[in-house]
């Protein structure tokens, strides 16, 4: 089903400027734009010919949602005969199969299936301050246009035996990892002749989520797609600088390549209350003031609330009953309680799980499909946890246990390469086998996207995502933003974390924190609230009294409906 185009949507669509960036923040129709702009490019004729259109994403979720917006405005032969949909991993691993011999290397080298380098970190039984070492060093040298011998140069010479090590083991295994995979893409398109062949095949070329790019990636664009590419997104959800993106050094290139710079300041996704608190923190994230679309279709103009507590305790009990009421109110709704780190939302997900007759969601359990839930309950159910901790590979001891290797399909391995990965992080933390299953969910991600009731989640993960209602939890001093955040650029990026939190809320959105937070020794640290709770923020939100009243005079039948 199409809706009626906004008339930045149409100018997107109609410009016959090659390059275009398209500014557009959560809420603000850009999926439905770059479909536009990609109908728009093939009418105009611009992949005539056997030329296509190629469309990057950043993950298969973000792949499938633009191409089920394309399949609105193209028709089947033209999605399937000129359109290129496309995940980055994807785009390189095709690159690198396809044309790894033109630069020495062979193409048999195994692909990545999982996240290897931690599975080596896990199996040499590193804790997890020096698997981040490790995976940080590889990381950043694996973001320059440099071979495997020169990587093994620059690993020695940054004196971390353990990554030196891991490094060493996938040469001799002839593995690639998922930095590895843009690294060799590069490479190979550094080759005039492979570079010439992919800037002929694809007459344009179309970029979802700009703000997380790395440079390196955008350098493979360029190779592609250099002045005729489209890239969308918005400065203020750049919150990936922890996997090199660099928001400000690669909008910087953008706006010197493309000739035309539209921006989307209309809202379809939240209330009115709910963007004025999202605006209020435009000084600190650089992003865009939004307007909302249709303010007068809001029924009571939605929700913006903070509230402070005592004890971390006490604030995870208030907010099981604040989500109590509103399902009480709204039962099909959805209410996603984020915090910026999975730990301190342990209060949270202790307090939920002591409900009953609430159906609740944790997004970092494994939603795992029908044959991979199976096969991991029945390890589960029969697994001897001593045995399996104590083995000098714990890892392999759970893939042979599972008959990991019996399998053929690609995709089912992943699966359960994934699945069992997160099985042994669960036994180390002293989970039950009995406790691991039952957080185990049958279905696929999209059952995350649908399912009424309580979402529990961190910041990261609801990047891309709505709910009904919004709690953002833990809103104090070294959680937002994270001790660890010392630089100016870090901090830019904490309130960007905060500001994504905030703008998942489409009716209504509450802001907690707490005096007091115990750390996982249990010792009791007293906190102070966020900075980022600034006097425009709080401007902006009501306290409780004001909660409680909003409560009892909304309009919830047209807001259980809306």
């Amino acid at each position: 089903m199409t809706i009626e185009p906004s008339k930045g949507q149409l100018q997107i669509r109609d410009s016959d400027q090659m390059g275009m960036l398209v500014v557009a923040p959560a809420g603000c129709g850009k999926s439905e734009a770059l479909a536009l702009r990609v109908q728009g490019m093939l009418r105009r004729g611009v992949a005539s010919g056997a030329r296509r259109i190629l469309v990057a994403t950043f993950s298969n979720r973000a792949k499938d949602n633009i191409r089920e917006r394309l399949r609105s405005y193209l028709t089947t032969a033209e999605l399937r005969d000129k359109v290129t949909v496309i995940n980055f991993h994807g785009l390189s691993a095709r690159l690198y199969r396809s044309h790894a011999a033109a630069i020495g290397l062979d193409p048999a080298w195994t692909l990545p299936e999982n996240d290897w380098v931690r599975e080596q970190c896990q199996r040499s039984g590193l804790n997890f301050g020096q698997s981040a070492a490790v995976d940080k060093v590889l990381q950043r040298i694996k973001q320059d246009p440099v071979n495997d011998a020169e990587v093994l140069r620059l690993v020695e010479a940054d004196g971390n035996p353990d990554a030196l090590e891991i490094e060493k083991l996938r040469v001799r295994e002839k593995q690639l990892t998922y930095d590895d995979l843009p690294r060799a893409a590069e490479l190979i398109l550094a080759r005039k002749q492979v570079a010439d062949l992919y800037r002929s095949h694809f007459a344009a070329v179309v970029v979802d989520e700009f703000q997380d790019l790395t440079p390196q990636q955008l350098r493979i664009i360029n190779q592609i797609g250099d002045g005729r590419t489209t890239y969308a997104g918005d400065l203020a959800q750049g919150i990936y600088g922890f996997t090199g993106a660099k928001p400000e050094e690669v909008y910087a290139r953008i706006a010197n390549e493309v000739g035309d710079v539209v921006e989307l300041t209309e809202s379809h996704r939240s209330s009115p209350t709910v963007l004025a608190a999202v605006n209020a923190l435009v000084p600190l994230t650089k992003g865009t003031v939004l307007t909302c679309a249709a303010p007068h279709t809001w029924p009571s103009g939605g929700l913006a609330a903070k509230a402070g507590h005592r004890t971390a305790a006490s604030e995870a009990a208030w907010v099981v009953k604040l989500a109590k009421a509103i399902l009480s109110y709204a039962p099909t709704q959805r209410i996603g309680v984020i915090s910026r780190i999975g730990s301190r939302r342990r209060f949270l997900d202790a307090a939920f799980a002591a409900e009953s007759g609430l159906e609740i969601h944790r997004w970092d359990d494994g939603v795992l499909d029908t044959a991979t839930a199976r096969r991991v309950k029945a390890v589960l159910a029969s697994m001897d946890v001593r045995a399996v901790l104590a083995a000098d590979d714990s890892i392999e001891f759970l893939r042979d246990f599972a008959e990991f290797h019996q399998i053929q399909d690609p995709a089912d391995r992943m699966a359960l390469a994934d699945a069992l990965g997160w099985v042994l992080e669960l036994l180390t933390q002293g989970l039950t086998p009995v406790e691991i299953s039952k957080r185990i969910r049958v279905g696929d991600n999209s059952t995350l996207l649908t399912k009424a009731g309580v979402h529990l989640l961190s910041g990261h993960a609801g990047k891309g995502q709505q709910f009904d209602w919004v709690v953002v939890v833990g809103l104090e001093e070294g959680n937002v933003p994270f001790f660890e955040a010392k630089s100016e650029e870090a901090l830019l990026e904490e309130a960007r974390v905060l500001s994504v939190m905030m703008s998942r809320a489409r009716h209504g959105l509450v802001l907690t924190y707490a005096a007091e937070v115990p750390a996982l020794n249990g010792r009791v640290f007293a906190k102070d609230p966020s900075r980022f709770l600034t006097a425009g923020l709080r401007a902006t939100l009501t306290d409780t009294a004001g909660l409680v009243q909003w409560f009892q005079t909304a309009s919830w039948a047209e807001i259980a409906t809306r």
